[in-house]
């Protein structure tokens, strides 16, 4: 059996004010393309389908029909769990039209997914509270998956129906899975978890969620430890930490996927990933990482030369840039239009002004208030930032002074 994993699409995320529809249509294309390609059977994606609880038609949009060209048609059952990012009431909204596309939606935790089957490709033949089995009619042994969409602690422990609020998640979830593995996780089947959570091995080095992304992780009472999966599972997919990575800890691989495309610039120069699982009855699953290629790479770059910063940015069109331009001056309005004028993918423009302790030093740093306003503001200038303000913030500074005089009077 070949399984698909991915997570974290963020379907409608912007960089600042810049969409990334167009390259998220690109890599949700690529890997429709590489499912096909692998001929794989079962696709799962580990929830953050959106990027807010609200998201553009054209993130909905994007969302059913990448899905349903993910299931050939009915023959091929693809599972999607909510994460952090998304409206659990949303993901499961479209339930009935997506069975009958061959679309499995997990928006909560504890939810139960009905049983159906898509004439003679596949059938949910079991169903519980977190837990489907699904029959592909040309294998011989069912599919197996235990289920944990996002919900925060207190709400998770409430859908498992834990009396103990003090108890551990980790603990909570350790509880559940055992239970649901023990019942229907034996030797005849492939068994997997999938879940949009953080996860550690126990011991080990704490793992930085996404830059600009809403974290899981408060303290450490939301940290689920890979022992507690089960020792039935043979591939446990993971979603919310935006790197390919494998988590130690347990027996048989652990992974979070990566998100399609980099969606902030600590995310810059990250290679992104789908997985591929080879993975039959008794046997440890066979991992195989595909790189992904659409998308326009991130890039923090750093020049002290407006001159270089234009040549560069020239030089690569198809990148968003957070820039960083470091100078004993301030940039003039001439240089931002400059650089504005020869990429359109520029984020951030970061101006660094250096200057010596002995620039930052006002004679005496005695406060002459006899001075008028404008020696004032020169002196104050120069004692901040260690230069005289040039001729544009100085014709600001009157500007600001001219409309303050209009509003007492």
């Amino acid at each position: 059996m070949k399984i698909l994993h991915t997570a974290d699409w963020h379907l409608g995320k912007k960089l600042d004010n810049i969409s990334r529809l167009e390259e998220q249509k690109e890599v949700l294309q690529e890997i429709c393309d590489i499912a096909d390609q692998q001929q794989v059977d079962v696709v799962i994606v580990a929830g953050d389908l959106f990027d807010t609880f609200n998201p553009p038609v054209e993130a909905t949009e994007l969302l059913y029909q990448t899905l349903k060209r993910l299931t050939a048609n009915g023959k091929r059952p693809v599972l999607a769990i909510a994460g952090n990012h998304d409206s659990p009431d949303r993901i499961d909204s479209p339930d009935p039209l997506a069975r009958a596309c061959g679309i499995i939606f997990v928006g909560y935790p504890h939810a139960e997914v009905k049983p159906f089957a898509m004439e003679s490709n596949f059938e949910i033949i079991n169903s519980d509270k977190g837990f489907i089995e699904i029959k592909l009619q040309h294998l011989a042994y069912p599919l197996r998956i235990i289920t944990t969409a996002y919900a925060n602690e207190v709400r998770l422990k409430q859908f498992l129906g834990v009396e103990n609020k003090g108890e551990q998640l980790n603990e909570v979830l350790k509880e559940n899975w055992n239970f649901l593995a023990n019942k229907y996780c034996d030797d005849y089947g492939v068994n997997i978890l999938t879940a949009h959570l953080y996860m550690l091995e126990r011991g080990g080095e704490i793992l930085e969620e996404p830059e600009g992304e809403k974290p899981i992780k408060i303290g450490n009472a939301d940290i689920v430890y890979s022992d507690a999966i089960p020792r039935q599972i043979q591939y446990a997919a993971l979603g919310h930490l935006h790197r390919y990575q494998f988590i130690k800890g347990h027996s048989n691989p652990v992974v979070y996927s990566s998100s399609p495309l980099a969606y902030s610039f600590s995310e810059a120069g990250q290679e992104k990933k789908v997985v591929i699982i080879d993975v039959v009855p008794k046997q440890k699953a066979v991992v195989q990482a595909i790189s992904l290629h659409s998308g326009k790479p991130l890039k923090r770059m750093s020049f002290d030369n407006i001159d270089l910063a234009v040549d560069w940015l020239r030089s690569n069109p198809y990148t968003l840039v957070e820039l960083t331009l470091i100078s004993n001056t301030f940039m003039s309005s001439a240089d931002l239009k400059r650089i504005h004028e020869v990429h359109d993918g520029i984020v951030h423009i970061i101006p660094v002004v250096t200057h010596s302790k002995n620039d930052t030093e006002v004679a005496g740093d005695v406060i002459r208030l006899d001075k008028d306003i404008h020696s004032l503001f020169h002196d104050y200038f120069n004692y901040k930032y260690g230069q005289q303000p040039n001729d544009e913030i100085k014709d600001l500074f009157k500007e600001v002074l001219t409309y303050t005089k209009d509003l007492e009077e």
